[in-house]
């Protein structure tokens, strides 16, 4: 039994870590209730400690040497919001245990307080009943003890998320329906489980971490001889559609962003105002909020005739965009338009470090991130901080849909300047109403009513509000309901599994049904999602 965690104590739980999650991976992705086909929480979390090892495993076989590598291994691969998550987690024990070469009991109470401080910090607005809830509650469980070994507190640590896991179908309604405990939770279970496994050499069953995700809001820092001389842009904007917790939400990212804030207004049309460093991350908040519109964005070192900020050596110079695709159809369609693609999307999820080369492979000096997927965005956040260390100049538009990537890229304008380019590529996607057909792969209760494997379903930007059982006629379904609320211009996006000639007959259908409106259509050959649309 173990007195002390040294290095290669670490490194033994990050070996164990990653069987156990590599054995749990189908239980935990079952979890999961989202009947969609997705990035599942198991696969997410397994590919990101697989990260996790291979680094650990790179590095000096100090104790500081190897739980930085274990952070950043997290960092680097992770993918989805849960392996996002989970790199905060590991980030915080690692801030910890860096401080000597062993740690003891205290130490790792400490470790695991932090620990879900950050995850905590991670998330704008925490949601009880989820890995947040379970991280904080194993930490409270093992801070308890007081003055105690090893051994004790992990096994505390452990007996504490358990529990804190059971609890989860209480705390959040989708959870109880569903009669299953919070994926992200019970992969933190896991890992906690193998840690104890480490410690007392007593084998239990496997867990890990997983959660919504946070971003490093890190940002571009610009000289400057107006304002405040932290932030570089003033973001402003009309923003629509927002309820009081969205704007709540709003004030406080915005408040941790940058200074300068000022948002008035009400009755569904309020105008803010910030300054800020992080341009992508400010415009992100207003899409999560609802829907910017009017967005500029002015550099304040653009208002004064200064020097050109300082070249690094051989930095390179230019500007291009680097999209998430997933199918050859649309891989190809966003190559032509000039954009660097990443292959990935809904059940597989592109790591930050994929990102990242994406961005390297640009050669440019600035670049527009466009993850095309909710479940990258995170993703793409952690990859621009990692490129903005070396350098770049990067922004993530947070597009949650293909179709919304195609519209940002449709306005992107190299001439213009890079906050500028950036904000229309911005107002466009927010513009552009999506929606996507699909086949269950689980029984769920969704919004629509209880669907099970097999059904067609038809979701509006992420909610199921169709259950049917042939795919035109729930596109159809979309389309109609989409363009009662207006709309001009109708994308359709056809996916490897459509029916032959759908694309023709739905934009007919557009065209005789709804006068006034126009359709375009592509074939994407994406998978799981025989048909995408938009409305602008």
């Amino acid at each position: 039994m173990l007195q002390v965690l040294d290095a290669l104590a670490v490194r033994r739980w990050c070996t164990a870590g990653l069987e156990a999650l590599t054995a749990a991976r189908g239980e935990i992705d079952d979890l999961n209730v989202y009947p969609v086909p997705d990035g599942d929480t198991g696969t997410n979390l397994q590919m990101t400690m697989t990260s996790v090892a291979h680094a650990v495993e790179a590095a000096p076989a100090d104790m500081a040497s190897t739980v930085t590598a274990m952070a950043r291994g997290a960092l680097m691969g992770a993918r989805g919001n849960s392996g996002v998550i989970l790199s905060q987690l590991l980030q915080g024990v690692a801030e910890v245990l860096a401080l000597a070469p062993s740690a003891g009991a205290e130490d790792l109470q400490r470790a695991l307080i932090r620990a879900a401080e950050l995850a905590y910090a991670a998330v704008a607005s925490p949601v009880e009943g989820t890995v947040l809830t379970v991280a904080r509650e194993a930490a409270a469980a093992a801070a308890e003890l007081g003055p105690a070994d090893l051994a004790a507190v992990v096994r505390a640590a452990a007996a504490g998320a358990s529990a804190a896991l059971a609890r989860t179908p209480d705390q959040l309604p989708a959870l109880r329906a569903a009669g299953v405990v919070d994926a992200g939770g019970r992969g933190l279970c896991v890992l906690l489980d193998a840690l104890e496994q480490i410690v007392t050499g007593a084998a239990r069953p496997p867990v890990a971490p997983v959660l919504l995700v946070p971003r490093d809001r890190s940002g571009l820092v610009a000289a400057r001889e107006a304002g405040s001389e932290e932030f570089g842009y003033e973001v402003q904007f009309l923003l629509r559609d927002a309820s009081d917790e969205g704007m709540a939400t709003l004030r406080e990212t915005l408040g941790d962003l940058g200074d300068s804030l000022v948002v008035v207004g009400g009755d569904g049309l309020h105008n803010v105002h910030v300054h800020v460093n992080d341009v992508g991350a400010a415009i992100e908040a207003g899409v999560e909020a609802g829907t910017p519109f009017r967005i500029t964005v002015t550099r304040f070192a653009d208002q004064v005739a200064a020097e050109p900020l300082p070249i690094m050596n051989e930095r390179p110079t230019g500007r291009a965009v680097v999209a998430v695709t997933s199918g050859s159809g649309l891989g190809a369609l966003f190559e032509k338009a000039g954009a660097i693609v990443v292959d990935g999307g809904p059940t597989a999820n592109p790591s930050t470090a994929e990102l990242l080369d994406g961005v390297r492979r640009s050669g440019t000096a600035e670049i527009v991130l466009l993850p095309n997927d909710g479940n990258t965005v995170a993703v793409a956040g952690a990859a621009a901080a990692a490129a903005r260390d070396e350098g770049f100049s990067v922004a993530v538009v947070p597009t949650r849909s293909i179709v919304q990537g195609l519209a940002a890229l449709a306005v992107a304008d190299d001439t213009r300047s890079f906050a500028d380019d950036v904000a229309a590529m911005a107002d466009a996607a927010g513009s552009t109403r999506w929606a996507e057909v699909t086949t269950a792969v689980r029984e769920s209760m969704t919004m629509a009513g209880v669907c099970r494997p097999g059904d067609v379903l038809g979701l509006i930007e992420g909610d199921v509000v169709l259950i049917g059982t042939d795919v035109e006629d729930v596109a159809r379904q979309l389309v109609d309901r989409m363009l009662a609320g207006g709309g001009e211009l109708v994308t359709v996006v056809a996916g490897s599994d459509a029916p032959a000639g759908m694309v023709d007959r739905l934009s007919a259908y557009v065209e005789k049904n709804h006068p006034g409106a126009e359709a375009l259509g592509y074939d994407g050959g994406q998978p799981h999602y025989p048909v995408l649309l938009g409305v602008e």
